[in-house]
């Protein structure tokens, strides 16, 4: 860019070369009058205001040239709080889409391999999970947000992948501070639910208390109020669709294995909407701090003719925490989910006659402590090994049944994960883990992770 300072040069070189052109030619010619010298000062005025016109010309381009990428490029990545982890502070720090474009287009994946330890001829490798995301801003209030999923590279009938929808909503800003949704969304829960990008948590798997206490990737359809205060409260309240226990199959193992919701969970297809369901949650964000917690209630049994689970309800509650300092990355979490009047519907699964039927469970649970450091940071690149430890159960108590009708009570899981995250841009991360389970040898929620006892995990994830 050529600089003011560097005109004012050139312009007072051009009028100095002029006096010195004009008093040679006056000195070889002694003819030349008064006027003939204004009338050639005046030419020369005139010529140093077209240079000078056409020095502002070209800075203006240059400008512009350096302006353009940042309004043409993909929104900046997701803010991480102070910097230490890849978690998420607040959904707020993603910029506005009229910052950018008013459509915006963006993604995120995961490819993962798991080794068992003790049966490594089960080692695999999967693409987890592939999205693209669409958001288009219809004005300065109002958005549509979108998010296409598909799970483990071939979606067919013969196939073990999935291919679904999601988020589809639609959110309007209203003036006084207010955010209201309508659509497909992401429920406020727990500090994986929203922010489950590969990025965004520790480990190659996401942790199995969020995967199996709280449902992930758990979503409703429904209609929700939120707002946010000075002093970092942000809340919000919503009228969704729920789960339907009609979909319990006791027949199936899933209730135990991937857990009680994803059971029954609808994800808004053709979901079976007589009974709702309504949620809350509140977090408080103050400098590298996250205090929040969350509840969601309803109905289950949907009303059906018949149906012994009509009067079943789920209540599911969640507190969590996350606090930053230097490199230090602390972060805990604790989920609880009881669901009434399981006696009589469990009584008439025992009734069929079923080797050990899959018993819809009244109570069930899991949490989670978990620590990072960084222990390496150049540029964008950032090492940063972990450690979590979590207890789970997901079918601790089965209401007033006994023992004698139900079995020993299903114990506690513990699960360890070592590993670490090593960034490799402002997008990109490479992990690797270390799972041991210390309890149950059956298969875990994620098709490609296998609990049996430990497993050496590898993995790649983007987004952006």
């Amino acid at each position: 860019m050529i600089s003011a300072a560097i005109r004012i040069r050139i312009r007072n070189s051009l009028l100095a070369a002029g006096l010195l052109c004009t008093a040679a030619a006056a000195a070889q010619a002694q003819t030349v009058t008064m006027e003939d010298l204004a009338r050639k000062l005046d030419a020369l005025q005139k010529q140093n205001e077209a240079l000078e016109a056409k020095v502002k010309k070209l800075e203006a381009g240059q400008t512009s040239a350096a302006a353009a990428p940042a309004q043409a490029g993909p929104p900046a990545q997701q803010s991480a709080g102070t910097g230490t982890s890849p978690w998420s502070a607040d959904p707020s720090d993603r910029p506005a889409p009229e910052e950018v474009s008013s459509t915006t287009i963006g993604s995120y994946g995961e490819i993962g391999y798991s080794r068992p330890t003790k049966q490594p001829e089960m080692a695999n490798t999967s693409i987890g999970r592939a999205v693209l995301f669409v958001g288009h801003r219809f004005d300065e209030q109002t958005k549509m947000v979108a998010e296409f999923e598909w799970e483990n590279a071939i979606t067919s009938s013969g196939d073990n992948g999935e291919a679904e929808v999601e988020q589809l909503y639609v959110q309007h800003d209203f003036k006084n501070g207010l955010s209201g949704v309508a659509g497909l969304y992401l429920m406020p829960a727990g500090l994986v639910n929203e922010h489950h990008e590969p990025t965004a948590y520790y480990g190659v798997f996401r942790p199995d208390v969020d995967t199996m206490i709280i449902p992930s990737t758990w979503r409703e359809v429904g209609l929700s109020l939120s707002g946010h205060t000075d002093i970092g409260l942000t809340w919000e309240v919503g009228v969704t669709t729920d789960q339907n226990l009609n979909n319990w199959d006791p027949a199936d193992d899933e209730g135990r294995v991937r857990g009680p919701l994803q059971a029954i969970h609808q994800e808004g297809q053709f979901a079976t909407t007589r009974d709702v369901a309504v949620h809350g949650s509140l977090n408080w964000r103050g400098p590298g701090s996250l205090l929040g917690a969350s509840v969601f209630t309803g109905k289950l049994g949907q009303q059906q003719p018949g149906f012994l689970g009509n009067d079943s309800r789920l209540i599911l509650w969640e507190v969590h925490g996350r606090y930053e300092i230097g490199g230090l990355d602390l972060a805990a979490e604790y989920a609880r989910g009881t669901i009434s009047n399981t006696e009589a519907l469990n009584t008439s699964f025992l009734n069929m006659g079923l080797d050990n039927p899959t018993l819809v469970p009244s109570l069930f649970f899991g949490g989670y402590v978990q620590a990072g450091y960084r222990v390496w940071t150049d540029g964008y690149y950032k090492l940063i090994p972990f450690a979590r430890y979590e207890i789970l159960n997901t079918a601790a108590k089965f209401g007033n049944l006994t023992e004698a009708d139900t079995g020993p009570r299903q114990p506690d899981e513990k699960i360890w994960t070592v590993g670490a995250s090593f960034f490799i841009g402002k997008g990109v991360v490479l992990k690797a883990d270390y799972r041991h389970y210390q309890t149950n040898p059956f298969p875990s929620a994620i098709p490609f992770a296998f609990r049996k006892g430990t497993s050496v995990n590898v993995g790649l994830g983007y987004s952006f």
